[in-house]
């Protein structure tokens, strides 16, 4: 029988993903986070093929070569762990972009509360800024959805 874990206590990124195993590299996939960037489509589609089924076919291509793709993935639906090295580290220092009527995508050494009182460790993370989504706090293209649109940031000449 599973335990969950104390809500204090933080979860490795990839706990409801599903995994996609080949020799030197499982790829792990987080549907519900998916935002459709395509940076792995465009990087590797010998790889990331949305006609195939599976459509995430790691063997296709080498373990690094794999990995250096899905860590292209803004969103944080893909990560990855190789069989011989390290989990992939979060970049430094923390970056911060704001996705014109979008989320904001976030890269580094981050630790999000989700609900039930959770905190997940993340290195890469797409977070709803419309206050719509239904995956809370990550975006589900709510945005997108209702219309919603994010103010242009304003100068001050002064």
């Amino acid at each position: 029988m599973s335990q969950k874990p104390p809500p204090d206590r933080e979860e490795p990124a990839t706990s409801p993903a599903r995994a996609y195993t080949a020799p030197g590299v499982t790829v792990y996939y987080d549907r519900g986070r998916c935002l459709h960037f395509a940076e792995c489509v465009r990087g590797l589609s010998q790889v990331f093929d949305g006609h195939k089924r599976p459509w995430i076919q790691p063997e296709n291509a080498s373990a690094e070569e794999v990995a250096e793709v899905v860590r292209r993935c803004p969103s944080g639906a893909l990560h990855y762990q190789l069989e011989e090295g390290p989990p992939e580290q979060p970049g430094r220092p923390t970056r911060v972009e704001f996705v014109a009527d979008g989320p904001i995508n976030l890269r580094g050494e981050l630790s999000i509360k989700v609900p039930g009182g959770r905190r997940m460790r993340e290195v890469r993370a797409s977070l709803c800024r419309c206050g719509l989504t239904e995956n809370e706090p990550f975006c589900d293209k709510a945005c997108s959805r209702t219309g919603w649109r994010s103010e242009e940031p304003t100068r001050d000449n002064d």
